[in-house]
């Protein structure tokens, strides 16, 4: 434990991509398996041990320090895992006792020397706590966990915590960690993608291959993820249509489909998001339909009953979104579908390395065998210059499409961002003034300031026809560092009531709020969210009774 400690508390206080690659790359180079190999799966987020949750956590602190201190504590701190650490009593140090339940008296808390716990633990080494860690019951899991932060130092705690939960945050992307993987050991980054989805941690066969022990793992056989190809925002480009192709962006969530046979001939299908996540769970009824070998690039989203079969809102397709199971009904209210726009298999062969107008070509041969009524083909967009691209584009939002994506005609599928091969063309913010109501410390870096906002819109009080304040979302990002002050320092000095870690604060501070679509939603008490809201400027020199109202955002809904 102690080298992965080490390595979590320098990526944290180290800024510069290069400089973390080099301390993960070292510590991948030097550390044995399968030790290595676990702590890359906590690096890439798909190491999970079901049997700790926060809430145990959280009891567990609870009942060795004064609760409320705790919260108090967290409250400050702005990370559980940290405060737990750094509060957790040693072994033999005095320690918190919580009073009985039942009979006891208000004077019944006391301090009392802590007991050495025995869970059985012999050897802290990563590989033996993360193997422990996982075979644990719910039953077990209290006792060993707090013999493990008994017996480990304050920055051990917090690995160990954040591995525990899959909460790790320091500035490590999943491919980061797969690009100082192959750096390191002089891979090919392309080549470790290809692959990473056929193993799991600790990746034994994955640092053979690294070491030269054994071959190239190969993907064959198995429905494996591979790196999506990305696109860089359009900003103030302007690029000839006669080297692009444009398509509408689409407004659900990318997918990769995967189908290929195993050894024994029977078909496999995978679903996977943008980030490399299995969702095929979340849509049995699209991967049940497909039939067709290969692996294609595509939207997906669900059909809405008022719109002729095309597709619903972004809202609607949150419905389905992260659940691991889906009732008939839910599958009959939001019957999912995928628009393709791209191959990058045709059965076993690898149509990436063809230019874009190739594998369209493709794409569109091989649409008629899949099922008309899960699958669809993205349409082109003709425009004979950037001009009428840029009219046509005027009338995304009415249509209610995210956008235009440009593509080179001649670019192959290459993985990650390359520079003018894709651009995505978003359509133009919306915007609103609203008036912040609450404020929250941040998290991280921000865990000091109050950087998290709830703001609201005037509404009418049913019961006195008043105009009232209804929150209508939050946000804490697009201010600058000077702006977080500023707001910081208003909500410390404008501060009614505060409600645990959250401040309610006098409504005069106005906020424009941009955000990309507003939808009906049953959770919120306003009846609308926005979708990526963001703070897009302080407005000083707006008083709060000048806002917006609900009746506004309510005629933005699509």
């Amino acid at each position: 434990m102690r080298a992965f400690a080490d390595l979590i508390d320098r990526l944290i206080y180290t800024r510069g991509r290069n400089a973390k690659l080099a301390l993960i790359g070292d510590y991948l180079r030097v550390t044995p398996d399968p030790d290595r190999g676990y702590a890359l799966g906590v690096l890439t987020g798909e190491l999970d041990i079901p049997a700790v949750k926060p809430a145990l956590i959280r009891a567990l602190i609870e009942e060795r320090v004064d609760p409320v201190l705790y919260r108090m504590s967290r409250d400050y701190v702005g990370d559980s895992a940290e405060t737990v650490a750094l509060m957790w009593p040693s072994r033999f140090e005095t320690s918190y006792v919580a009073p009985a339940k039942a009979g006891a008296a208000a004077s019944g808390r006391a301090l009392s020397i802590a007991a050495p716990a025995s869970a059985g633990v012999t050897d802290l080494r990563l590989a033996a706590v993360v193997d422990r860690l996982l075979g644990l019951s719910r039953s077990d899991a209290p006792a060993v966990l707090a013999d493990y932060l008994d017996r480990l130092e304050s920055d051990e705690r917090f690995a160990l915590l954040k591995m525990a939960t899959g909460a790790l945050r320091v500035g490590v992307t999943a491919r980061l960690a797969k690009v100082a993987l192959a750096q390191a050991f002089g891979l090919d980054v392309e080549a470790v993608e290809e692959v990473w989805h056929g193993i799991a941690p600790p990746y034994t066969a994955l640092f053979d291959w690294a070491e030269g022990r054994s071959e190239q793992p190969t993907a064959a056989d198995t429905p494996v993820f591979r790196s999506f190809m990305l696109a860089h925002p359009m900003e103030d480009l302007r690029v000839s249509m006669a080297d692009y192709a444009a398509e509408w962006k689409w407004d659900g969530i990318r997918v990769q489909i995967v189908n290929v046979p195993d050894k024994d001939g029977v078909s496999q299908t995978r679903l996977y998001s943008r980030t490399g996540d299995d969702v095929t769970g979340s849509f049995p009824d699209v991967a049940g339909a497909v039939t067709v070998p290969g692996v294609f690039d595509g939207e997906l989203m669900v059909r809405g009953e008022f719109q002729g079969g095309e597709a619903a809102s972004f809202n609607a397709l949150q419905q389905r979104l992260g659940r691991k199971a889906v009732s008939k009904k839910m599958l009959d209210d939001y019957p999912a579908f995928v628009r393709l726009y791209d191959a990058l298999f045709d059965g076993a062969e690898d149509l990436r390395p063809l230019p874009w107008t190739e594998r369209r070509a493709r794409l569109e041969a091989i649409m008629p065998r899949f099922d008309a009524t899960r699958f669809d083909l993205s349409q082109l967009i003709e425009a004979d210059s950037f001009e009428a691209l840029e009219e046509i584009r005027a009338g995304a939002r009415d249509a209610a499409i995210e956008g235009v994506m440009l593509k080179r005609r001649d670019s192959p599928y290459t993985a990650g961002r390359r520079t003018g091969l894709w651009y995505k063309w978003k359509r133009d913010a919306l915007t609103a003034d609203c008036v912040m109501m609450y404020a929250q410390r941040g998290n991280g870096r921000r865990s000091s300031f109050y950087s998290d906002y709830t703001f609201g819109c005037w509404g009418v009080d049913g019961d006195t026809g008043d105009a009232v304040l209804t929150p209508v979302g939050k946000a804490y990002s697009g201010i600058t560092d000077e702006e977080l002050k500023f707001l910081d320092k208003f909500v410390r000095n404008h501060t009614l009531a505060r409600f645990g870690p959250v401040r309610e604060v006098e409504k005069t501070m106005v906020l424009e709020v941009a955000f990309d679509s507003v939808h009906l939603s049953k959770r919120h008490k306003s009846g609308v969210a926005m979708r990526f809201p963001r703070i897009h400027r302080i407005r000083n020199d707006k008083p709060a009774a000048e806002a917006d109202t609900l009746a506004t955002l309510q005629r933005l809904v699509t």
